[in-house]
């Protein structure tokens, strides 16, 4: 069988992915909020299943292909599985010890409200390019200025827009962060020049949505300061807090700063947490338990299960509520199934198709980069993960700019612009499964106010329109046409 009927066609590729669609739609509003707790997983299946069938009976792949395909993409998820599990017990950890009460209490006293949002995004900024983790960001002070901005009043999705909008530029520019060197390697791009470069979309982005948080800061009502001493005081008769507990967010800033892994920074973190926990607050380590089992007892399940402290203060009640590694594995499951279907899509070839498709679109700058942006953001829908939409346009698509004659650092920079931030703001990615669990805002919730991951790709066209510091050296006409729409990884 040749190339070419080994390949499935356009229509053929497109139809497990309009289905999918419909069928999300579907679901949302049939289950509403509820739908990630399980019908999108079925859904998530039913498109599999409709992906093997079709590939299957059109004998273009055998069930070894598919299954060796589901099997890669599940593999490659596995390292994010581990860290969601250990994120669950960090949030257990730092909440039981008193590490993210003690941010809440001492944020409600000393950060203006007024630029609360702005102070959000600039902490996350300056984490994440320290850690080059926006996962690990989120899952640390992120939760932490969730609670306090939940205190002042503020809506959760503007919140948690806001933390996001800070990690996710942290993530685009740190040279530590592994899209930023993925995105700069699957397109040729030296990395120091990918994040110069990388800084022409970048800064503006980050420049308009820091106006645009100060000014809703500066506009909204936020809760009176008798509220908030309530909760403060609240917080205070709940938790023995003192500065000493800022020692463990401190420990992790410094394994941060040493380029320690993401995963052994969490579980470092998790250990402090567990052992502060011991110290500062052993009359709640004994109530998790009755005073049954000693105070060890009461850490463990809050690593792995459920507590919710009781308070005084419905509000705070469900701040201070975590659901330890259990409450990750909804989420785990979403990614699982999620990993499969764009496993199948790949393995079948229908991806490829698509993405080749894009390449007749790119007839100048602009819809070069158009195009690029759209199999990115595509991919992120499609295939559910973050790096597949890095990868994959990266490596079918430098070679198409080194034939037009376009730097790869235009490449690399609109993979950046477009895969990484856009991936955080899709329900059943991976990223957008794991920042709505960890700070346990829906997914569409925050979407709106995420106004740094929504205007980056706006930006990437803006210049590529203009053509603003884009050189393009002479293209490589021995290339025929054919062969750069087959250009493939």
């Amino acid at each position: 069988m040749n190339r070419q009927d080994n390949t499935p066609s356009l229509i053929l590729s497109l139809i497990p992915v309009v289905a999918l669609i419909a069928m999300l739609v579907l679901n949302v509003r049939l289950f509403g909020d509820s739908a990630l707790d399980g019908s999108v997983q079925i859904v998530l299946l039913i498109a599999t299943a409709l992906v093997c069938g079709m590939t299957l009976i059109s004998k273009r792949r055998t069930w070894a292909d598919l299954e060796k395909g589901i099997i890669n993409s599940v593999a490659g998820s596995t390292s994010a599985i581990v860290l969601l599990l250990l994120i669950g017990a960090l949030a257990g950890a730092w909440m039981l010890s008193g590490v993210i009460p003690a941010m809440m209490f001492y944020g409600l006293k000393f950060i203006n409200p007024d630029i609360f949002l702005a102070t959000c995004c600039v902490a996350a900024a300056i984490v994440s390019v320290s850690s080059g983790s926006s996962w690990t960001t989120i899952a640390t002070i992120g939760v932490g200025l969730l609670g306090v901005g939940k205190a002042m009043g503020f809506e959760t999705g503007w919140v948690a827009g806001a933390i996001i909008s800070g990690a996710y530029f942290g993530d685009k520019v740190s040279p530590l962060s592994e899209t930023t060197n993925m995105a700069s390697s699957s397109a040729g791009s030296d990395l120091f020049s990918h994040i110069r470069f990388l800084m022409i979309t970048t800064v503006p982005s980050f420049i308009i949505t820091m106006i645009i948080y100060l000014v809703y800061g500066f506009v909204s009502n936020h809760e009176t300061s008798a509220q908030t001493n309530e909760l403060s005081l609240a917080l205070a008769e709940t938790y023995n807090l003192s500065p000493y507990l800022f020692i463990v967010p401190l420990i992790t800033m410094l394994l941060i700063a040493k380029r320690v892994p993401a995963i052994i920074v969490v579980f470092i973190s998790v250990v402090t947490g567990s052992i502060a926990a011991l110290i500062f607050q052993p009359e709640l380590c004994a109530q998790l338990t009755d005073g049954a089992s000693g105070n060890f007892t009461g850490v463990i399940k809050a690593l792995y299960g459920r507590v919710a402290p009781q308070t005084g203060n419905e509000m705070l009640d469900n701040l201070v509520t975590t659901k330890g590694m259990g409450g990750m594995l909804n989420t785990i499951w979403l990614i699982i199934c999620a990993m499969t279907f764009g496993g199948v899509m790949e393995a079948s070839g229908m991806l490829q198709t698509i993405t080749e498709k894009m390449v007749g679109l790119m007839k100048n700058t602009f819809s070069t980069v158009a195009a690029t942006t759209g199999a990115c953001m595509f991919l992120n829908g499609a295939a559910a993960d973050q790096y597949i939409a890095i990868l994959l346009p990266g490596r079918m698509f430098s070679e198409i700019y080194r034939k037009k004659g376009y730097r790869p650092e235009l490449l690399s920079r609109t993979l950046e612009d477009s895969a990484t931030v856009t991936s955080v703001l899709i329900p059943w990615n991976t990223c957008g499964m794991a920042q709505s669990t960890v700070l346990g805002v829906a997914t569409l919730t925050y979407m709106p106010f995420c106004f740094f991951n929504l205007i980056s790709p706006v930006m990437t066209l803006l210049i590529a329109g203009f053509g603003y510091k884009i050189k393009q050296e002479s293209p490589i006409e021995s290339a025929p046409e054919e062969e750069l729409a087959g250009v493939q990884a």
